[in-house]
């Protein structure tokens, strides 16, 4: 392992030595992870994973889609009507034992 000293800058800032910043693939604006320890602090690369938001239309296919028997999908299609949409305008696949329309 490689150890090296930085100086603390203003605002909290440290330079991290270039070879290290090479080994770990950081680069300008990269994301860190700052952790204490009882022995100090470990600074890490973070992982940041974008939130998917989904529409209204997407969570009534989500709803009707996960249904796996009538009563699952009766109340399924009660969510998607509380969302304001008509469950037979969504596509989607009925379980066994509901009646196609």
């Amino acid at each position: 392992m490689i150890a090296t000293v930085s100086r603390m800058g203003k605002r909290g800032t440290v330079v991290l030595p270039a070879e290290l910043r090479r080994r770990f693939g950081m680069e300008e604006g990269a994301l860190l992870m700052a952790e204490g320890r009882e022995d100090g602090i470990l600074l890490r690369p973070a992982a940041v994973v974008p939130v998917e938001t989904y529409s209204p239309v997407r969570k009534a296919e989500f709803l009707l889609n996960n249904a796996v028997t009538p009563a699952d999908y009766r109340q399924a299609v009660a969510e998607v009507r509380a969302l304001g949409l008509n469950p037979e305008q969504i596509e989607h696949r009925k379980p066994k034992g509901v009646a196609r329309s």
